[in-house]
């Protein structure tokens, strides 16, 4: 009989989101703009830079893969999202359960990586302008993108093997809007200690990176401030202000999801808090790194005057 009980949670229930009754598809097209606009403006980035020579150089090859990667970021819980907020049954089998949780973090921690990539890369530029070009390579930059999304993934691989091998008996509700670790471990009918204290580690590993990131700007700041003339200062803000933004915008809604060290919040606030930080976050980003920036703007018209020569050169024919 246990072993049955234990067998009979194959899939979960969200609890975070409205029902259709209370407005459910009120917050559906909202979300649905948001989406697309994500998806789009991340695409027009990557592929800007991807096609104008004059932005291949680390830090745009860098916000290149951050935008690709903040596509499938979005991609791996919002669709999820949007069929529940249309549906009366807000469930998810429990191997989407795992894979969601598994993309969407592995995702978030390729990004984490990355941006602490992206804040060595502003540092090196303005702190030590005369080897830049000498300690940045082409060939390194390309190491370090692979590598921040290679460890990203391999790092939450063995946590998600360890929950596939628990038994969930019930409940099967998820207080949350996606599947995320915390709330899918208290449905666990075992000890789960051993994953808490790898939550943990966690939690001290976004710390660490935080204050790298944050040890890195401080000293950019101080040498930008060394600088004579007030034209060279603005320069020299210009190329990492939109780095900065990134990283506190996508670092504080990290540290209020999850370096909240037990607190517990109402449901309507666990839920605005997952909404910024798996909505919000990601809507900023083609904004910052798009309408913010020159050069990207003039590469993303480019973009659009080479789509619209070759589709009038193929209405020619």
């Amino acid at each position: 009989m246990e072993g049955a009980n234990r067998s009979a949670v194959t899939e979960f229930v969200f609890t975070g989101f409205p029902q259709l009754q209370d407005g459910g598809l009120l917050y559906f097209f909202p979300l649905l703009f948001i989406y697309a606009f994500v998806v789009v403006g991340n695409l027009l980035i990557f592929f800007a830079v991807r096609m104008d020579a004059r932005l291949h150089n680390p830090m745009y090859n860098f916000i290149s893969t951050f935008s690709f990667l903040e596509v499938w970021y979005t991609t791996a819980t919002i669709p999820k999202m949007l069929s529940n907020l249309v549906s009366e049954k807000k469930t998810i089998s429990m191997t989407g359960c795992l894979l969601q949780m598994y993309f969407f973090h592995s995702l978030g921690n390729s990004e984490g990586i990355l941006l602490i990539t992206m804040a060595i890369d502003r540092y090196v530029a303005i702190c030590n302008p005369l080897r830049y070009q000498m300690i940045m390579t082409p060939r390194l930059c390309a190491q370090l993108s692979a590598g921040s999304c290679i460890f990203g993934f391999l790092i939450l691989l063995p946590e998600i093997v360890t929950i596939s091998t628990l038994p969930f008996c019930g409940p099967n509700q998820i207080h949350q809007i996606f599947c995320d670790l915390v709330p899918v471990l208290r449905l666990a009918c075992t000890d789960t200690s051993v994953i808490l204290v790898e939550d943990v580690i966690h939690a001290v590993a976004i710390i660490i990176t935080i204050l790298i990131i944050a040890l890195s700007y401080i000293r950019i700041v101080s040498v930008i401030l060394r600088i004579p003339s007030a034209e060279g200062r603005q320069k020299a803000f210009s190329t990492c202000g939109g780095h900065l933004t990134v990283f506190l915008i996508f670092f504080g809604s990290v540290s209020l999801m999850y370096l909240r060290f037990n607190a517990t919040y109402p449901p309507a606030l666990d839920t605005t808090i997952a909404l910024m930080f798996t909505v919000l976050a990601p809507f900023f980003n083609p904004i910052i790194y798009s309408l913010r920036n020159k050069d990207m703007k003039n590469a993303i018209r480019k973009l659009f005057y080479l789509r619209k020569a070759s589709s009038m050169s193929g209405s020619s024919f």
